[in-house]
């Protein structure tokens, strides 16, 4: 009987993010390696994430990661600043896969690139960890950074507020507080920050804003055991709840062809 060589590298990649966000992430990666297989969980069920404890944040990445541990992925991206800055730490070593967070991966670029103070817009859960001026100190000890929750950003960009007035005065409530600052360089610390982009440069130069997500994309290729197949890869969509939402509110961050499949993850992991 004949039989069929196993290629590990063709197992697939799983993606995370509390919804729609994360596909900003997810969207890259898939331009610059569209072989390799990939799967992409959005946890609508408990979203937002910027909001919870780090408890209810491990817990959560436990059970996503949980999940992709029985789709024997090669690796998880948490395409989340929040899930990076409250759960990597904890849940990096529980695994026999590697996890790739977005904060630590490309902190070490970002921190090398010259500038003297770096601003940060993130979540309250993000900017409570500190793991933005940590990171970033840990490549350039001399660095000044200067972190902002911006906690309405995420629903804002959602809901498909961008250009209403309510998001203009938040925004520029926050831009504000950052000039007094004098950075040299913001980076947008939230997977749905870069979406207001346009915005934002209405205040400052585009060139001042980092999206980590281009840098990340990057560190994921060159650590990656990557499928060396000319075919384009395969994608599986999964959502925690609210499928149709989902679909609605991904528009702007990627085409998701087919409607997800839910998936109730096992809350008992998040206590």
């Amino acid at each position: 009987m004949s039989t069929v060589d196993y290629n590990p590298n063709s197992r697939p990649v799983g993606f995370f993010d509390s919804g729609v966000g994360g596909l900003s992430v997810y969207s890259k990666f898939k331009k610059l390696l569209p072989g390799e297989n990939t799967m992409y969980f959005g946890d609508l069920a408990n979203l937002p994430y910027g909001s919870k404890s780090k408890e209810e944040l491990v817990g959560f990445a436990r059970s996503i990661l949980d999940f992709y541990k029985t789709k024997n992925v090669k690796a998880v991206v948490i395409a989340c600043n929040t899930s990076s800055a409250q759960a990597y730490d904890i849940i990096k070593t529980e695994y026999d896969f590697p996890v790739f967070p977005i904060i630590q991966s490309s902190a070490k670029v970002i921190a090398e690139e010259g500038a003297e103070r770096i601003g940060v817009f993130a979540t309250e859960a993000t900017v409570r960890s500190g793991v933005y001026s940590r990171e970033l100190k840990k490549y350039n000890p001399l660095l000044e950074v200067y972190e902002i929750a911006c906690p309405n950003w995420v629903s804002i960009v959602e809901t498909g507020r961008i250009y209403t007035k309510e998001a203009f005065e938040d925004i520029n409530a926050r831009l504000r507080v950052m000039r007094e600052f004098k950075p040299q360089k913001i980076i947008l610390g939230c997977t749905h920050y870069p979406y207001l982009t346009e915005v934002l440069q209405k205040a400052e130069p585009q060139t001042v804003f980092i999206d980590p997500a281009d840098i990340f994309v990057e560190y994921i290729k060159n650590h990656l055991d990557l499928n060396n197949s000319d075919l384009s890869g395969s994608e599986h969509i999964y959502v925690s709840a609210g499928a149709e939402n989902f679909m609605k509110h991904s528009k702007i961050f990627y085409n998701v062809k087919t409607l997800p499949e839910i998936i109730e993850l096992d809350t008992r992991l998040c206590s």
